[in-house]
């Protein structure tokens, strides 16, 4: 049950990293990477470290009873050498690229797992594994040799990534200078700090210190011992005197009455108990989940607030675009009605009939109506056109709505009146008794032109007592008249017709356009916008994995 837990929270953890898109040199995602991997993989890891020189390699060489590690006098180890069970003592080197190189035996250490002349680490390793034939690592124990710390960044870097995987940390002291100032940062910073309680300290070179300073050092590490508490079993205690070097030699030579007196069989049956009493990485681990889950949520949350507020700035911008666009609406539909109103008060035909039915005849008389039609009715009628499409050509570009087209108001062809032709004067066999300028007026007037002229003149005489008087005015033609005012009335019927024709196909074109108009001045409510959407799956899906990780650490505590 434990076990599912476990992967439970592994999986939300590595969930929680996807979703927070953390930098991945980050100390929180690195940590949780590591530590995410580490539990995936079953086994009991014991990591060695501390500074330089404190004899790491050669306590495992000892524990291990064989010159396993590479060791000198010189800062040697270059990489975190894991140390597994095999049937035969070998080394394989995994390479950046995915190449394998793998041997028998240990030499190959000395090309890829020490440092340099420049005492750096090879940047091309990417795992260092050493396979050896030991009962204590065939129950499923590995060792983790890690490079010396106090010495480069990148040393450190890598020291406190790997620590955060081990089950059990056994930090080395060296009795000559017990517990720096660096090694209390350490201890606070890289183990206690992120939940790593399982340590033991082994106290080197104990043996190359008089009597009397081993007793001073001695009551000094018990006070160190027992002001940090380790999660051990009862009885196993977290200080150790180790005398490495000696160990190891006893431990080649075989001379266990030797061994026995540098404390590496105590050292051994400790690591013993305390592996037997972990048998689950549950209890072991779940101080350092809890750190690094806290952290996760605490980012989670930091997230959520983010994403959230971003959320809130995008909707409020959608909210007052659209109390923007329906103001705009509201404007341009009662722009539109006005205009529409007011070009149908012009097509009214009465006022049609009072605007424009008066000159209409007139220039019809005078054979210029279509001049009058281009000039002066029909600019007038395009100007309303233009105004009620301009509110059209508006409402689409605000609401992003698909142009109707123009409204185009149709005029119809130019009325045509036939005038009959005034009957000349009987001839008579004497001239009459006039003066020359009568006789010239006279046959003016009973010629064609002469006629058109009276009929103008009978026009512009009847617009000039029309207003002051209801009474019709009679035609006027002194000479020869020919029902005068049969012309006049056919002349008034033609722009009358005219005029009506154009008032209806005017007004059912109108009609058909407000139909096709109106749609695109009403304003639809947007849906949320991409980023809106993708904002709320987001928020939604930071939740989702805040809550399943804070439940599932709430399991492993109750287990």
């Amino acid at each position: 049950m434990k076990q599912e837990i476990y992967q439970d929270v592994v999986r939300n953890i590595r969930a929680a990293l996807g979703a927070l898109e953390l930098d991945k040199s980050l100390p929180l995602y690195q940590d949780s990477l590591t530590l995410c991997e580490a539990l995936e993989n079953p086994g009991f890891r014991i990591a060695v470290f501390g500074p330089f020189n404190y004899g790491k390699s050669t306590l495992l060489n000892a524990l291990l009873g064989q010159r396993t590690l590479p060791i000198d006098l010189i800062p040697t180890t270059g990489a975190a050498i894991h140390v597994r069970y095999g049937e035969e003592l070998s080394a394989k080197i995994t390479l950046n690229d995915g190449q394998v190189i793998g041997d028998r035996g240990t030499a190959i250490l000395k090309q890829y797992a020490i440092l340099d002349q420049d005492r750096r680490m090879r940047n091309d390793v990417a795992q260092v594994e050493v396979f050896c034939p030991h009962s204590f690592l065939q129950i499923g124990v590995e060792f983790l040799d890690l490079p010396g710390t106090n010495d480069r960044e990148e040393q450190d870097n890598l020291v406190r990534k790997q620590l955060l995987t081990a089950d059990l940390v056994v930090q080395v002291l060296d009795a000559r200078k017990l517990m720096t100032l660096g090694e209390r940062e350490n201890l606070r910073d890289w183990l206690l700090d992120r939940g790593i309680e399982t340590v033991v300290f082994a106290v080197n070179f104990m043996n190359l210190m008089d009597p009397d300073d081993q007793k001073e050092v001695s009551s000094r590490m018990r006070f160190v011992a027992e002001s940090f508490r380790s999660n051990l079993p009862p009885g196993v205690s977290n200080l150790y005197r180790v005398d490495a070097l000696p160990a190891l030699r006893a431990r080649l030579k075989g001379d266990a009455a030797a061994a026995q007196t540098t404390g590496l069989p105590m050292f051994e049956s400790a690591l013993q108990s305390i592996v037997a009493f972990h048998q689950e990485k549950t209890v072991n681990w779940l101080p350092r989940l809890e750190a690094i889950a806290s952290q996760i949520c605490q980012s989670l949350t930091v997230k959520i607030q983010g994403v959230t507020t971003e959320l809130a700035v995008a909707e409020e911008k959608q909210a007052n675009k659209i109390q923007l666009q329906q103001k705009a609406e509201k404007l341009i539909k009662q722009g539109f009605e006005g205009s529409v109103s007011d070009l149908q008060s012009k097509l009214y035909l009465p006022n049609l009939l009072k605007r424009y039915e008066l000159e209409a005849i007139a220039a019809l008389q005078q054979g210029q109506f279509r001049t009058w039609e281009t000039q002066s009715f029909q600019p007038g009628m395009v100007q309303y056109q233009q105004e009620i499409t301009s509110w059209v050509n508006k409402a689409c570009e605000f609401f992003n709505h698909p142009h109707p087209g123009t409204l185009t108001l149709k005029f119809p062809e130019p009325p045509s009146v036939t005038v009959p032709q005034t009957p000349s004067a009987p001839k008579s066999s004497k001239p009459p008794t006039s003066s020359t300028g009568e006789k010239t007026l006279d046959w003016l007037l009973e010629s064609p032109v002469g006629n058109t002229v009276a009929r103008s003149a009978y026009y512009i005489l009847n617009r000039i007592i029309e207003p002051n008087s209801s009474r019709p005015v009679s035609p006027v033609n002194p000479v020869n008249p020919v029902n005068p005012p049969d012309v006049q009335t056919a002349y008034k019927k033609a722009v009358e017709d005219y005029l009506t024709q154009f008032s209806e196909a005017a007004f059912s074109t109108l009609r058909d356009y407000e139909e096709i108009a109106l749609p695109v001045m009403r304003f639809q409510p947007p849906k949320p916008s991409s980023e809106m959407m993708t904002k709320r799956h987001q928020i939604q899906f930071l939740q989702n994995v805040l809550e399943a990780l804070t439940q599932d650490l709430q399991g492993l505590k109750e287990t």
